[in-house]
């Protein structure tokens, strides 16, 4: 195996997803600026992670629209299907709250291979899940037979799920993402396993499909499931801790730890200058100790770092808050049975940094 670090170790850009292409790519995201000024209710406010859309009555939209990436092929190997409907749900929630906006409906997109009745109901059953879970009405969506674009993992199974949420937030509640100061805490919610992010370096190591060391169904020592089943552990859904919280307590910002791990935290310091942070606390499920051990024997190590910058290593959703309100913060998540944990802390490096395995590491 040649790794494109070259160094010998196996990287996410080296199971095929490019961090650094896909940065250049989303420069293009510029031309939809232009846009921004055919906003009918006056000036869209721009948030660390998205945009807000102004609507009425100090009324403030949050749309947002997501899908669960390859996770489909495993959930297409499996032949179970109702986790990913979750997984859709979940991402697109999750993104919502962030601004501090309430979930107010859901729409999902379904691109089928074929329209299998037992792959729509299942996927469907998990849509209707997440939304149950999310307290979010699905009010509309699609089906489309699209054969000749997708093709299925052995057979007809071939989907991609797409799922969009608005969400609404008042003026005075918007979550801006301001305001961090050093010695802010930072304070993990428990995540279930790796998500929707990460999953194409998950399966290329775990997964025999795609080159890993597992047959689908295989129970790897130490675990109580067939590993096809652990990567489909699905995402969970974050929106009643996170609205208990904020009803009560002002936040000053949440992150959703998806694609690029903690690197995310970097856009929280581009609105505050000379803010950085680290990171004390990881808790990861026996999932991503597999992944890096196993990598290790057949594609080679993927370092630390890596893996931080690649999964949530234990924690799905973060938010910062003032210090003098963490003890407050961690009593309203405990009584959510959140798994909420202080897991590092703001401060004046300009840096992301975490300490892991009794090392200081340096994500960015």
């Amino acid at each position: 195996m040649v790794s494109r670090s070259g160094a010998g170790e196996y990287t996410y850009a080296d199971s095929g997803v490019d961090r650094d292409l896909r940065l250049r790519s989303k420069e293009a995201l510029r031309l939809l600026d232009s846009t921004l000024r055919l906003s009918r209710y006056g000036d869209i406010v721009q948030l660390p992670y998205g945009r807000l859309i102004p609507f009425r009555m100090g009324c403030f939209l949050d749309l947002v629209i997501e899908g669960v990436g390859t996770k489909v092929l495993v959930a297409q190997l499996a032949g179970k299907f109702d986790t990913v409907g979750v997984d859709g749900v979940a991402m697109a929630v999750n993104d919502v709250i962030r601004s501090g906006a309430r979930p107010i409906c859901l729409a999902d997109n379904l691109h089928v291979q074929r329209s299998d009745p037992h792959l729509v109901r299942g996927l469907l059953k998990g849509v209707a899940d997440g939304a149950e879970e999310a307290g979010c009405p699905v009010v509309g969506g699609e089906i489309g037979d699209v054969a000749e674009v997708i093709r299925g993992e052995g057979g007809d199974k071939g989907f991609d799920l797409v799922v969009a949420c608005i969400g609404e937030v008042s003026e005075a509640e918007i979550v801006r993402g301001l305001g961090i100061k050093p010695g802010d805490p930072i304070i993990g919610l428990r995540s279930s396993g790796i998500h929707s992010n990460g999953v194409t370096l998950a399966r290329k190591v775990l997964l025999k499909r795609w080159g890993g060391a597992f047959d689908a169904f295989e129970t790897p020592e130490g675990f109580e499931k067939p590993i096809v089943y652990e990567i489909l552990e699905p995402t969970k859904i974050y929106v009643k801790p996170l609205l208990r919280v904020l009803e009560e307590l002002r936040v000053k910002a949440v992150v959703h730890i998806t694609g690029d791990a903690y690197l995310k935290f970097g856009r929280l310091m581009d609105l505050n200058p000379g803010i950085g942070f680290e990171f004390t606390n990881f808790k990861p499920q026996p999932i991503f100790n597999l992944i890096q051990e196993t990598a290790r024997r057949i594609k080679g190590p993927i370092s630390d770092q890596e893996m931080l910058r690649t999964f949530n290593m234990g924690w799905g959703l973060a938010l910062i808050v003032d210090k003098g309100l963490v003890d407050e913060c961690l009593d309203v998540l405990d009584k959510e049975e959140a798994g909420a944990e202080v897991i590092g802390q703001a401060n004046n490096t300009g840096r992301i940094s975490a300490y892991f395995k009794g090392r200081r590491l340096m994500l960015r």
